[in-house]
């Protein structure tokens, strides 16, 4: 299967909402990969941006047209294992359950609480079976590489954060943002990280999360829409195209301070 498509790309990033457009790279090619699972959320794009190559593909489509309990994250996840990528940046929208936590800011969540309820959560549904650790769910390494970008440019991020994720694509009710927020300590929250980040370490590939805050939750007793939060997310995408091109420079083949490469070598029963 997609003999062809080996080694093409080492860094990928899974565009979030409003996060569509390759074109701050050099873009060299548009290619569909076959996967076990069926189809990914689009075609992957082929870049350059200073020597690295890159892969890039939208989350929910390019046309936003895959609600968040129906994107095929295993085969996203795969397609970019297939063609050689073992980092993963992902970009994407959330909420936030917390009054320091403003829309506009950038979070690089370090924690999350799973809360989706019917999705496939592992490439590992037997007869092998495998319990990766999610203990520590994200790469360190990359996480500080995001934040010396972060601070570079000036930009307000949190650099720890835990991130809830709801099924969706309903927002949610107050008593569950409460809930969430007061009891459960969460600080931010999304519909999309799992089983996504998840999938990555299952695939040995270095993952981390960007989240953009675009609303306050519904606990602030403001009312929560799509219209506003696109509205925030578009002045946020100026933000996260500089930092993508901040920091990919700065990505290395081999990483020194983490053991997202060797994630099976204690999983597998």
């Amino acid at each position: 299967m997609n003999k062809n498509f080996k080694n093409l790309a080492s860094i990928g990033i899974i565009g979030g909402t409003g996060i569509y457009d390759p074109t701050i790279f050099n873009v060299l090619d548009e290619i569909e990969i076959k996967t076990p699972y069926g189809e990914a959320s689009d075609r992957i794009t082929l870049c350059t941006f200073k020597e690295k190559r890159i892969a890039f593909i939208p989350r929910h489509g390019r046309t936003h047209q895959i609600p968040p309990h129906k994107i095929n994250y295993q085969a996203n996840i795969w397609a970019m294992k297939e063609i050689g990528v073992n980092v993963i940046l992902a970009p994407s929208a959330v909420g936030s359950l917390k009054k320091e936590y403003k829309p506009g800011d950038i979070v690089l969540p370090d924690q999350f609480v799973d809360f989706t309820k019917k999705r496939n959560y592992t490439f590992y549904d037997g007869p092998r079976v495998c319990h990766i650790s999610q203990a520590e769910p994200f790469c360190p390494e990359l996480r500080e590489i995001m934040i010396k970008g972060l601070e570079q440019l000036n930009y307000k991020v949190h650099p720890n954060g835990t991130y809830i994720c709801i099924e969706g694509p309903r927002f949610s009710s107050k008593a569950e943002s409460n809930y969430y927020r007061t009891l459960l300590k969460a600080d931010i929250i999304g519909m999309t990280l799992i089983p996504e980040c998840i999938l990555a370490r299952e695939m040995e590939m270095c993952y981390v999360s960007i989240s953009t805050i675009t609303d306050y939750d519904v606990w602030a007793e403001t009312s929560v829409n799509s219209k506003e939060i696109i509205e925030t997310l578009n002045k946020n995408i100026s933000k996260i195209t500089k930092l993508l091109l901040t920091i990919i420079p700065n990505i290395t083949e081999e990483r020194n301070s983490c053991n997202c490469s060797k994630s099976l070598e204690t999983a597998l029963v």
